[in-house]
């Protein structure tokens, strides 16, 4: 009976399981090799907690030469959205993570689209009713609603178990005249386990963790033919030889009905890891990410402001394991991937994703770029982002570079972009194009003439950094300036300023600032044509 209504049930399937288990062999690569996956489904949306599993994933795999594979799960077809699946992989790809099998790339465990596996997922249902470890399900969704009802109501537990499978137990000849008559149905797993006993489970990331059984008859096969989650990734893990599965621990409690469904399956179990949910600061309360109200769950907004993918990827490997940040500052010249992560020493907990902190990651990453590539990278996001800066940059390649170059040698160097979005607005006053005086400063209270005289008869362009730094302060000191600011303090009548003030007059002067970089290498790059065509400007103000 149990074979004629797997036939009944699934006609057109006429493949048995060993076709696909031969079809799909096990890998042939080394047992200390981590094989795993990233599996979206095609909402056309990455969040920040996605990538961050993805990233996750695909560190561990490459750092134990194992696989990282891209799995599309479209099972949910209510939820998929056209081109999603272009939009994610173009997401992904911007952030750097790449794989190494997967829809647009092929590989022989494909086909990677869930929806494109229908008649693998029926095949295994199918052998399961023959087995009698599966069977259909006719129950309404007015039925199930009255059987919740009632089950809140005597404050049992909400599903499909027990007493409340009333379609266990259906008769081929029942089954065949509800077909018959066009009724529609599910397939659920026949569970055999039993909530009042505990099963033991070894998180990658939680530790030791103890359940009850599964003995809920979930869902495997839904009425249009396409598996649940818990089906597919069951079935798509073992055939494509996946060896850990990373994930959001919203999936924790499934765990007891995915171990059932290894087991019936008489598949080889992965093992399991569940990351806590990044959180935010909130006030004076943490609070989980949310996709609706926080801008920064949206990969958009990374890729707009500018964040480097290599930054988003150490502060990563920071929120991963506590140790690699001082690891990370004291190896200048290192990558993330030379890093060896463990899961062991990964957070249990809530995972506070600081946006403040990242900016400090991303300042010391690039105060570590060279000049030349800071202008590349700047110049491609500028291509997207920035038009009028972009032909700025492109146009002037080399004194860009001599200004990105400002204080990136020094044993110290400056540490004021935190995004690409940051150059602009950190560098513009060096751009003819983009250089103005603020309008609202005050600017009365600056000696023009005596700034004037300096430039036209003390200053050398040619001079070192000593040399200039020397002639500056004794022409200050000679027009009244304090050689220093606690000798000005100790006779403040006596003098204009100090030589701090006297800088900061030079400053605003030729950049409209009272804040920059250094302004010795501020005056080379900008060349004494152009200092004196500023002090020009300055003094009609």
């Amino acid at each position: 009976m149990k074979k004629e209504l797997s036939e009944l049930l699934f006609p057109n399937i006429t493949k048995d399981i060993n076709y696909y288990l031969e079809m799909y062999p096990r890998r042939d690569i080394s047992d200390k090799a981590i094989i795993t996956r990233f599996a979206p489904s095609p909402t056309g949306f990455i969040h920040i907690g996605s990538l961050y599993t993805a990233f996750i994933c695909n560190q561990f795999a490459k750092e134990t030469n194992g696989v990282y594979f891209l799995r599309i799960e479209d099972t949910d077809q209510k939820r998929k959205i056209d081109d999603g699946i272009n939009l994610m992989l173009n997401d992904l790809k911007k952030f750097n993570i790449n794989f190494d099998e997967g829809p647009d790339i092929g590989g022989i465990y494909g086909p990677y689209i869930q929806s494109e596996r229908r008649e693998i997922y029926q095949t295994f249902a199918k052998d399961l009713i023959s087995k009698g470890l599966a069977y259909p399900c006719f129950m309404s969704e007015e039925e199930i609603k009255e059987i919740r009802e009632k089950q809140s109501a005597n404050k049992e537990r909400i599903g499909i178990y027990g007493k409340y499978a009333i379609d266990r137990d259906l008769s081929y000849d029942e089954v065949k005249k509800r077909i018959d008559d066009g009724m529609s149905y599910i397939i659920r797993l026949r569970s055999t386990g039993d909530e009042s006993k505990r099963i033991a489970y070894h998180d990658l990331i939680k530790g030791n963790i103890e359940f009850p059984e599964n003995d809920m008859d979930i869902v495997l096969i839904k009425s249009d033919g396409l598996p649940t989650y818990h089906f597919a990734h069951v079935v798509d893990d073992y055939l494509m030889g996946t060896t850990h599965v990373i994930r959001g621990e919203e999936w924790l409690s499934s765990v007891p009905v995915h171990l059932e469904l290894f087991k019936v399956l008489n598949f080889k179990t992965p093992k399991y890891g569940h990351l806590s949910p990044l959180t935010k600061k909130d006030g004076n309360s943490v609070r989980k990410l949310s996709k609706r109200y926080d801008k920064e769950c949206a990969m958009k907004y990374y890729e707009e402001l500018g964040i480097p993918s290599e930054a988003l990827s150490i502060y990563f490997a920071t929120l991963i394991n506590a140790n690699f940040e001082p690891w990370y500052m004291q190896n200048k010249d290192s990558r993330v991937e030379d890093y060896k992560f463990e899961f062991s020493k990964m957070k249990s907990g809530g995972t506070l994703f600081d946006l403040e902190k990242l900016k400090s990651i991303c300042k010391l990453y690039f105060s570590r770029k060279t000049a030349e590539s800071l202008y590349d990278e700047v110049l491609e996001y500028t291509k997207s982002y920035d038009k009028e800066f972009y032909d700025i940059l492109l146009n002037n390649r080399e004194y860009a570079i001599k200004v990105f170059n400002i204080e990136r040698n020094k044993a110290k160097p400056r540490k004021d972009i935190a995004a690409y979005s940051d150059v602009r607005r950190e560098t513009s006053y060096m751009f003819n194009d983009l250089f103005m005086y603020d309008r609202d400063m005050d600017y009365s209270k600056y000696d023009r003439e005596v700034l004037i005289n300096y430039i036209n008869n003390i200053y050398n362009i040619n001079d070192s950094h000593d040399e200039w730094y020397d002639k500056l302060s004794d022409y200050a000191y000679s027009v009244g300036y304090a050689k220093s600011s606690k000798e000005y303090n100790l006779d403040p009548t006596s003098y204009k300023g100090h030589l701090g003030t006297f800088c900061e007059d030079l400053r605003v002067a030729l950049t409209g600032r009272l804040q920059t970089p250094d302004l010795y290498e501020i005056m080379t790059v900008l060349g004494i044509d152009e200092i004196k065509n500023r002090l020009n400007k300055f003094m009609n103000i």
